[in-house]
């Protein structure tokens, strides 16, 4: 990302000017005149949000047994590094049926049930007993051994889905959708195929309250993100609350009054998962703040 940088010089100090930002750099010697240069740095954006990923898998048949199969789904780099397991689906019989997801996620091709398989922060279970909707959200972090780790860096990523129902080389798939996770929101619906159906993949930059008028004073937060239900929300100043989905439609809408710190709970349980924008606003400012709801 590109940011424009002034450097001003004065008769005894220079000044660095960010958006907003000023850095002094203290005592210089002295200048005959005013210098204004231009500078352009390339920074590694890391912008927090939510992608959310939901799919249904096409049934197939035969399985191994009924409509048994077994499930794998991982974030990976534009270059198929590993960054996050989010869904893995397997049993002790089945152990060597997920080997792709297996070697990406540090264990061997021959067995998914390894504690060398990085799961941290996956939704993980038995054998699947059919071909049901499947979703997850992720949080644009890495991991760092068993622990949740960083933002990542902007760019490209990929959300790859391995799955099989039986024994054999023509019983199993392995599907990856690109997304740009970044500033801007991307929403795609990849069409559907012989294995997987109803795809859609959402990115919503968030995480951080965005202030439209700026204050440092004013300050919003909500969580936790994503929330099954119920969001709580951090405020400072008096304001009004509202709650938009991602068409913009309004959901709902409060007066906060407050003089001082305060905790407010909203409960979406009732509104259908997806994305959606805490905005609160005064004569002053504006925030928002965007969210996923999974329920």
């Amino acid at each position: 990302m590109l940011l424009g940088l002034y450097l001003f010089c004065d008769m005894k100090h220079i000044h660095l000017f960010y958006p907003f930002i000023k850095i002094n750099f203290g005592p210089m010697k002295p200048f005959s005149s005013i210098v204004l240069l231009f500078l352009a740095l390339n920074l590694s954006a890391q912008t927090a949000g939510v992608l959310t990923v939901t799919f249904t898998p096409v049934s197939h048949s035969p399985c191994y047994q009924g409509t048994k199969n077994v499930l794998a789904a991982w974030i990976q780099t534009s270059t198929g590094g590993f960054v996050k397991t989010k869904l893995r689906y397997a049993g002790n019989s089945t152990s060597d049926h997920l080997p792709d997801w297996a070697v990406n996620s540090g264990g061997s091709a021959f067995n998914c049930m390894s504690t060398a398989c990085n799961k941290t922060d996956a939704t993980t279970g038995a054998t699947l007993n059919g071909f049901t909707i499947k979703s997850f959200t992720w949080d644009g972090k890495n991991v760092n051994g068993t622990s949740n780790g960083t933002t990542v860096a902007d760019g490209t990523y990929k959300v790859t889905i391995q799955e099989t129902w039986n024994h054999g080389t023509n019983a199993t798939t392995i599907r990856s959708y690109t997304f740009t996770k970044g500033p801007n929101e991307d929403h795609q619906t990849p069409a559907a195929d012989a294995d997987f159906k109803n795809i859609k993949i959402d990115w919503m930059p968030g995480g951080t309250a965005s202030v439209d008028a700026f204050n440092a004073s004013f300050q919003l937060n909500v969580y936790p993100n994503p929330s099954t239900g119920v969001f709580n929300v951090d405020y400072n100043q008096t304001g009004t609350l509202k709650v938009l989905d991602a068409t913009g439609k309004l959901v709902y809408e409060e007066l906060l009054e407050t003089t001082s710190e305060a905790t407010k709970s909203i409960d979406l349980s009732a509104f259908e998962n997806g994305m959606y924008t805490f905005q609160i606003s005064n004569s002053n400012q504006i925030s928002n703040f965007k969210i996923a709801l999974l329920k």
